[in-house]
């Protein structure tokens, strides 16, 4: 009687958390092509700017009892001559050239950041 009422609750249950897990996953991938493609189909822009803060973000990741995994994303925020500002991700050799108050040319594409020059 108990296992009846237990597959009959499996059956309902089991495939809307399948379609819950499925649609956040797709939810994230098309988010990220999204922005992809906005980043693609916005202009290269150079523009003056100030490196005015700098941060990272440490996730990590477990695969078994043995093995960890550790990312790093880096992030710079950049202030533009209008008083704007704008955090981009970098990768671990830029996040070390920079240094808060450096000025110079920052290049960039949508949300990609593409370089930055110093003066």
């Amino acid at each position: 009687m108990f296992f009846a009422g237990f597959d009959l609750l499996f059956s309902i249950l089991f495939p809307i958390l399948f379609l819950v897990v499925l649609g956040m996953i797709l939810y994230a991938i098309i988010g990220n092509i999204r922005t992809w493609n906005k980043n693609n189909h916005s202009p290269r822009l150079t523009v003056p700017a100030t490196v005015v803060a700098k941060r990272t973000e440490v996730s990590h990741h477990h695969t078994d009892n043995t093995m960890m995994h550790t990312f790093t994303t880096y992030y710079v925020t950049f202030q533009v001559e209008s008083g704007d500002r704008m955090e981009l991700t970098v990768d671990g050799s830029e996040y070390g050239m920079l240094v808060e108050s450096d000025i110079g040319k920052l290049s960039f594409q949508g949300t990609r950041y593409l370089g930055f020059q110093r003066n």
